[in-house]
């Protein structure tokens, strides 16, 4: 598979992109490189995805309740597969949660 920066820089419009619509981009690119021709992936998928490339902002989270109530989500939803709307409300629910966040919050711009 191609790596998720060439297929990135394959993107004309990014070239002058800003940080947060390459984030985005980027966001996009990896979900599309797991999902099925649907467009879709299934709970399992997904929960891989967010173990794999997510790593950071869910290691250690795996007690909170507010992590088990979004996973709970997850499972509990109807079809087996989620799209890419509710892949992103996913990763920003479990962002908002995590202690991540905080120590990203904490990081201040020296100039």
């Amino acid at each position: 598979s191609v790596p998720i920066a060439k297929q990135l820089a394959s993107i004309k419009a990014l070239g002058k992109g800003s940080d947060l619509e390459k984030a985005f981009a980027t966001a996009a690119l990896v979900y599309n490189n797991s999902a099925d021709p649907e467009g879709k992936l299934s709970k399992a998928e997904a929960k891989n995805l967010l173990q794999t490339q997510f790593g950071g902002f869910i290691r250690g989270q795996e007690n909170k309740p507010k992590y088990q109530e979004i996973i709970s989500a997850l499972d509990e939803e109807l079809e087996n597969k989620i799209d890419f709307e509710d892949f992103m409300i996913l990763l920003v629910s479990l962002t908002l949660m995590s202690d991540l966040l905080q120590e990203i919050k904490n990081v201040k711009n020296t100039k």
